[in-house]
């Protein structure tokens, strides 16, 4: 369905490009050709409707190509439930490769790790309701992908949660995988640093972004579909115009 959907998406937009370059063709012709100004007067709105129907041909294609290309970096990457936790974790691994890319940009990342900081998007405050909370209260917490990505350790680097931006090394250290792992060492208790420098930060992040990129792309087909109808009914009017003119001038010639 989806292939044939699309199929029907293609011909339509190739018919109204094959379509609209004839028409300002012989709009623009035919005032070359005009006589007089009155003549040429009357193409300007032959012209402007082709040039109409050859503009909305390309914003569908810019339109379908940006809704497929959404779509196709997006398909991958989903949280990762853990066990008697009320949030979920997320791995930068599990995400398309051009969004890895993206995020991993130094300059790219710089800015986010600012603006991430500047929105204290993991709290700290008393008023944010996280302060003052026993472990068990706070892992009954539903954590934004940010917020579970950025403002902790992930679960399996063995923290031990003292408070919502204070997680203490285990007594024994960490294991050799925990060692092993770039963001369980990377974590910190300073609120200017604590996990933004982890993938899974990247990753919480990236999980926001295709949360968005997916709301846009359900847009673009709202989008999508408005257009197809408005070329509908303009190709359908050319065509109506144009039959119309046709048994106009057959009727002109029975009368001579």
């Amino acid at each position: 369905m989806a292939r044939l959907s699309h199929g029907l998406l293609g011909a339509l937009n190739l018919m109204t490009l094959l379509l609209s370059l004839p028409v300002v063709c012989a709009g623009v012709y035919f005032r070359m050709r005009a006589a007089t100004e009155c003549e040429r007067a009357l193409q300007l709105p032959v012209i402007a409707f082709g040039c109409a129907l050859l503009l909305m041909f390309l914003l569908v294609v810019a339109v379908f190509a940006l809704t497929v290309f959404t779509f196709v970096v997006t398909n991958r990457g989903a949280g990762g439930a853990v066990s008697g936790r009320g949030y979920q974790e997320y791995r930068l691994g599990d995400y398309s490769g051009w969004l890895q890319a993206r995020i991993a940009e130094p300059e790219t990342w710089r800015r986010v790790e600012s603006c991430l900081s500047e929105a204290r998007v993991c709290g700290g405050r008393p008023s944010d309701g996280a302060v003052g909370q026993d472990a068990t209260e706070f892992y009954k917490r539903h954590l934004s992908p940010i917020q579970s990505g950025c403002c902790k350790p992930p679960t399996r680097c063995g923290f031990r949660y003292v408070n919502a931006t204070f997680w203490a090394a285990p007594g024994s250290g960490l294991s050799a995988a925990a060692a092993g792992d770039a963001d369980c060492r990377a974590w910190s208790n300073d609120m200017q640093v604590l996990c933004f420098e982890c993938d899974a930060c990247k990753a919480g992040v990236l999980e926001t972004v295709k949360t968005k990129w997916k709301a846009v792309a359900t847009v673009n087909i709202a989008l999508l579909v408005l257009l197809v109808v408005v070329y509908t009914l303009g190709c359908c009017a050319l065509r109506s115009n144009g039959g119309s003119r046709y048994f106009k001038d057959d009727g002109d010639a029975d009368k001579i």
